[in-house]
């Protein structure tokens, strides 16, 4: 349950840029799109210093745990039962007890990491079957709250029956949708569907235009609901002794009055309400039950990533359709929203957020997290060509940056030591999270100390380290701390200050590297 604190924290390494039409560079794009190769647990604790809270949409598709996807338990726990499980093979019910135990083990940690990379309104959506399904739910309930449960989803991902299955043909999934704070979320409209507009008519030319005819008359019995109204031909109209009018006589004949009220084209039709296309929400409520029609199959999927990649289809035995993750980014993101899937895959994710920004003008972003190593070679090679287009289908545009896990922070046995391989700004970017829980961004001012990091709430922050020699902050030192503040918070080897003098100036010294925070 904690194992996500004793990973150690890598830094994160810049391969190379790509950027629509070109061929890859050394420089970072800096176009807020990252695909990165490495453990997806390492990786999410590799976000944390820059998107700690700023993830608006997370969707994952996790290993369902079906016994004959070959999965890896590969967490370095340090506990002797779960050791044992390093580097096997997950296998069937039957030939693994051990199954769901390792599958739990091994989602709690990037679950934990996930809910605090989600921003305040974000939400995460998790494919499931029923394998893990019941599992997962439980353990969402423990790391979000119950509380913020949103819906469980049903997705039809195999379009027709399968006769030859077991026992009953199954033929959805599940998503499970969850919030980081459910008093904080939106989840948008769809487009109403010209099926639904196509209900509306406007048979007596109405100028307020299209209408859709509703009852005017309800089950249930109440007193003043035995009213008598007239046509526009003098015919009289009641309700039956078991119903009643659902307007009162004033509102209903105000309605007659302003036209909102249908007596048929021969004006002795039993009246129905008008309800115009125009006054109506415009756009649709997202149900809880998604067909393939709407969003797409399995097999859909597959034809998309042989149309792209022209690969072996057992690479990916169930893939999602691009569709389905646009339904997602329809309903749950903004048009600037950051989307993060962890366990990326094909790159489904990035091509459906690359297709919704040219369908609406968006800057939605995406990272990807890929373990495998298909991650340059199948990941970052769909979205390249989903950029500069495929096929018949023209390039959306774009540019991302590809990643790797770099070096550790730390090193030693107990990670007792400043890694000084990884270089002085990733120390510095660390050190400056660690203290505010912000992403770092370097300081503009000009003419102060190399050594400061910047100020929030009314506290500055110094990180008086050299790579090959000792620093100690001492009266001759002080000389760097030129940005007033209420409180001062420095780092240096060495302090020689006294205390009272510290106290007095309200002064926090933090000796390097025993004082910074592991996270």
């Amino acid at each position: 349950m904690n194992h996500h604190r004793d990973v150690p924290f890598r830094v994160l390494e810049h391969g190379y840029g790509f950027t629509q039409g070109k061929e890859p560079q050394q420089e970072p794009t800096h176009s807020g799109n990252k695909i990165i190769h490495g453990d997806n647990l390492e990786a999410l604790k590799a976000l944390l210093p820059e998107y700690e809270g700023k993830i608006k949409c997370i969707y994952i598709d996790p290993p369902y745990n079906t016994g004959n996807e070959g999965w890896v338990y590969n967490d370095n726990v340090n506990h002797p039962k779960i050791k044992k499980w390093l580097g096997q093979v997950v296998g069937k019910e039957s030939e693994d007890l051990t199954r769901h135990d390792k599958w739990l083990c091994m989602m709690y940690p990037r679950l934990s990491l996930l809910h605090k990379l989600l921003a305040e309104d974000g939400v995460i959506f998790i494919s499931i079957d029923d394998n893990e399904q019941a599992g997962l739910k439980l353990m969402l309930d423990e790391i979000f709250g119950s509380g913020n449960f949103v819906t469980n989803i049903m997705w039809q991902k195999i379009h027709s029956i399968k006769n030859d299955a077991k026992y009953l043909s199954v033929n959805h999934d599940f998503i499970l949708l969850y919030a980081k704070n459910v008093s904080s979320i939106k989840i948008n409209l769809l487009d109403r569907s010209e099926k639904m507009d196509s209900r509306y008519k406007n048979p007596d030319n109405d100028p307020r235009g299209v209408w859709q005819s509703g009852d005017l008359v309800a089950n249930e019995i109440r007193r003043d609901g035995n009213f008598f109204i007239k046509g526009p031909t003098g015919k009289e109209f009641t309700v039956p002794s078991d119903k009643h009018w659902v307007y009162s006589k004033e509102n209903l004949l105000k309605m007659i009055e302003e036209n909102r009220i249908w007596f048929g084209k021969n004006g002795e039709a039993f009246p129905r309400k008008k309800r115009f296309l125009s006054e109506v929400q415009q756009g649709r409520t997202p149900d809880t039950w998604w067909t393939s029609d709407e969003v797409g199959h399995n097999q859909e999927a597959k034809r998309e990533i042989k149309s792209l990649l022209d690969i072996d289809n057992q690479t990916f035995a169930t893939p999602k359709p691009v569709r389905l993750l646009e339904r997602i980014l329809q309903i749950a993101t903004l048009k600037d929203s950051i989307i993060l899937d962890s366990f990326a895959g094909s790159g489904t994710t990035a091509h459906a957020v690359l297709n919704l920004n040219k369908q609406d003008g968006g800057n939605r972003k995406f990272i990807l997290i890929e373990m495998e190593d298909y991650a340059e070679t199948i990941t970052a090679e769909r979205v390249k060509r989903v950029m500069n287009g495929y096929g018949n289908t023209e390039g959306t545009g774009g540019s991302f940056d590809y990643y790797s896990l770099g070096q550790p922070l730390f090193i030693g046995d107990n990670q007792e030591c400043l890694n000084e391989a990884v270089g002085i700004e990733k120390i510095r970017q660390y050190i400056w999270y660690s203290e505010t829980r912000t992403a770092y961004n370097s300081p503009v001012e000009k003419n102060i100390s190399p050594y400061y990091l910047g100020k929030k709430e009314d506290t500055a922050y110094y990180f008086i380290y050299e790579p090959n020699e000792l620093t100690t902050l001492d009266f001759e030192m002080l000389s760097a701390i030129t940005v007033k503040a209420g409180q001062y918070v420095v780092y240096a080897d060495n302090c020689l200050l006294p205390k009272e003098f510290m106290l007095q100036n309200h002064i926090v010294f933090k000796k390097i590297p025993r004082d910074i925070t592991r996270f």
